[in-house]
């Protein structure tokens, strides 16, 4: 039981990204803080991987692929033992350049002898010229070596992770980390099973991370947020750890994934690791738990709040108001290794490069989604039902705060999507205080972003938007209750680009009663706007059901039928669906992220939209300059 003043340690676990912190922790931390507890935090998911990756973990990696018999080792794994002595003299400089630390390593780095190259460097060869020429010249001309390297680094640290999940743990990636043990998995099974399993690597690695912070911070109680399936199992494992060698912590989970799909949790297991499960916002809940656990409140009384009584899981949620937005303080970084992240280069897209590349600090304008009505969207939970704003002189004073502590000046707006009001108000008070930052974030294509709009947020330091354009097809948004038009998208991203701002579109497919004939046209929308400079930069996503958004509740409205779920107490969100359609959009979805890919590239914008499907499609029904003439047409 803690002290009358806690000491509260907040954890992000593996693996979530490694550019830059996941704000969870940064929003608790600042919280709390403001509140006069004692709260620090620490980032796992960097820990592991420069731990994994360095040059005391490569030998242990060595030893895994080793233990490989010879006939089954693959062309990673040779290529790893073959050149180890490479991969070890060059993992230290790779490391210190993607961290900002070294830059004068990358001269070596581009002459493509120093870092050691297996197959991740063969995505090389898509860019070949047609004299065989230097492959990345179109990217990086001649001057551009900084760049140059951190991407070759990037492909290097890829065959790195590739040797790890082949010869160490099959379920290791950079942004992910077991995922399947917890996707909509509705028996705790799975997971359990693998928590009593002998640890691999990655596993003893994580463990013996996970005690340097308690040992430094002392904590009463251990805050750990999972925000998505892939940083599930590493929560667990932490929680496991720390209950074996500390047992008198609490532990505490939250965040997006339990948010999302723990809702009906009954499993009582899950108590064997964690003391406390929240739902929502943590703020409120935690200032009820800290009562509670100071004999100031009765368990009765606790919000929103999961836990195991005589050996039953019980929710206990008291009606409170949460904390206002305006309320909830500033987000802080104390505490993290902000020199230590990793900006990996991926995708040589400027566009699509922003998320895994430099520091962002991350920032929300308002709580919730103002629109609220998308019908695939999880509208009846709290993080996109309930809006709340902050008003600009706040959010501009959180900013000048952030800056001031972490002397960076480039902010990711993590909104469901950023209100055109609320982001006007933004462009003028960062105008009135003459403040220069770098701002991007997520918006709805709507009517109200006109041209005038768009300069004045790229002039605020606005640099780049993304926002959800899902299917192309007007017969599909409106069925989505999208409340935008493909021609209205075309406009408004054609206003941003105009402005010098880059755009990113969210695209989808599979939605119910999607048709081939569908896909194709959708596909022939998003080729024109890639040609007609409207966006620079997408990203097709399967549509998935889930339990808390119309479709799951109303799907005969969408002319579909559920498939019943599995019995559990565990995870609920994700539920297959019977389409009438028939379609088979796992083939579909082959060819779009093929087209797309290219289409990012600035490559075949004049090419038939059918030649990207192995299967025979029909033709295109829309124009072949029907976004040329909406660009045209008066607002």
């Amino acid at each position: 039981m803690p002290a009358a003043s806690p000491r509260i340690l907040s954890v992000i676990p593996p693996m979530t990204q490694l550019n830059t912190p996941y704000p969870a922790t940064a929003y608790l931390t600042g919280f709390l803080r403001s509140r006069g507890f004692h709260a620090e935090q620490t980032d796992l998911a960097l820990a592991l991987v420069l731990e994994l990756l360095s040059p005391a973990g490569l030998p242990k990696i060595k030893a895994a692929a080793e233990a490989i018999p010879g006939k089954k080792r693959s062309n990673t794994i040779k290529i790893f033992l073959n050149e180890f002595d490479r991969y070890q003299a060059s993992i230290g400089p790779a490391i210190a350049l993607l961290q900002g630390r070294d830059g004068s390593i990358a001269h070596r780095i581009c002459t493509r002898a120093f870092l050691p190259e297996g197959p991740r460097f063969a995505s090389l060869d898509n860019y070949l010229d047609e004299d065989g020429g230097d492959p990345l010249a179109w990217a990086f001309g001649s001057l551009g070596v900084q760049d140059r390297a951190r991407h070759l680094a990037t492909l290097y640290l890829n065959d790195l992770a590739d040797v790890l999940r082949e010869a160490v743990d099959t379920r290791f990636e950079f942004v992910r980390y077991a995922e399947s043990l917890a996707q909509s998995q509705a028996s705790f099974n799975p997971l359990a099973t693998a928590l009593a399993a002998p640890p691999t690597l990655v596993d003893t690695t994580l463990q013996n991370l996970a005690k340097i912070p308690v040992d430094r911070s002392n904590p009463d109680i251990v805050l750990i947020s999972v925000p998505f399936p892939g940083s599930v199992y590493a929560a667990f494992r932490i929680a496991q750890t720390i209950k074996a060698y500390r047992p008198n912590i609490i532990t505490v989970l939250g965040g997006g994934y339990v948010n999302t799909e723990l809702r009906e949790l009954a499993e009582p297991r899950v108590f064997d690791y964690f003391d406390y499960v929240m739902l929502d916002d943590g703020e409120k809940p935690l200032l009820a738990l800290l009562e509670h656990l100071a004999g100031q409140r009765p368990r009765l009384n606790l919000v929103r709040t999961f836990t195991r009584v005589d050996g039953a899981v019980r929710y206990f949620n008291a009606s409170e108001p949460d904390i206002p937005f305006e309320e909830v303080g500033t987000p802080t970084w104390d505490g993290l290794p902000l020199d230590r992240y990793l900006s990996l280069l991926d995708m040589l897209n400027p566009m699509h490069r922003l998320w895994s590349d430099g520091h962002w600090n991350k920032l929300t304008v308002a709580h919730g989604c103002y629109w609220k009505k998308c019908s695939f969207c999880d509208v009846s939970l709290d993080y996109i039902g309930r809006y709340d704003a902050a008003s600009a002189k706040v959010l501009v004073d959180r900013i000048e705060q952030i800056i001031a502590e972490t002397g960076h000046t480039g902010f990711h707006l993590v909104d469901e999507a950023a209100p055109p009001k609320a982001l006007r108000a933004l462009a003028e008070e960062l105008q009135r205080r003459n403040l220069a930052i770098s701002w991007w974030g997520n918006i709805r294509f709507e009517k109200s972003f006109t041209p005038e709009l768009c300069l004045q947020l790229a002039d605020s330091g606005c640099i780049a938007i993304s926002g959800g354009l899902e299917v192309a097809s007007d017969r599909l948004l409106d069925l989505m209750k999208k409340g935008v038009s493909v021609d209205q998208v075309a406009r408004v991203t054609r206003a941003f680009t105009d402005a010098g701002v880059l755009v990113h579109a969210y695209l989808m497919y599979g939605f119910p009663t999607q048709t081939v004939q569908d896909t194709v046209d959708a596909l022939e929308y998003v080729r024109q706007l890639f040609a007609e400079g409207c966006i620079q930069s997408g990203f097709f996503h399967r549509f998935t059901c889930t339990v808390h958004s119309p479709v799951g509740q109303n799907p005969a409205e969408y002319g579909i039928k559920l498939q019943p779920l599995p019995p559990g107490k565990f995870a609920k969100n994700d539920v297959h669906f019977i389409d009438p359609t028939g379609v088979d959009h796992h083939s579909l979805g082959k060819a779009l992220n093929k087209a797309l890919y290219n289409y990012m590239h600035g490559m075949c914008l004049d090419q038939d939209v059918r030649s990207w499907f192995s299967e025979q499609v029909p033709k295109s029904r829309v124009s072949r300059n029907f976004i040329a003439r909406a660009l045209q047409t008066p607002r």
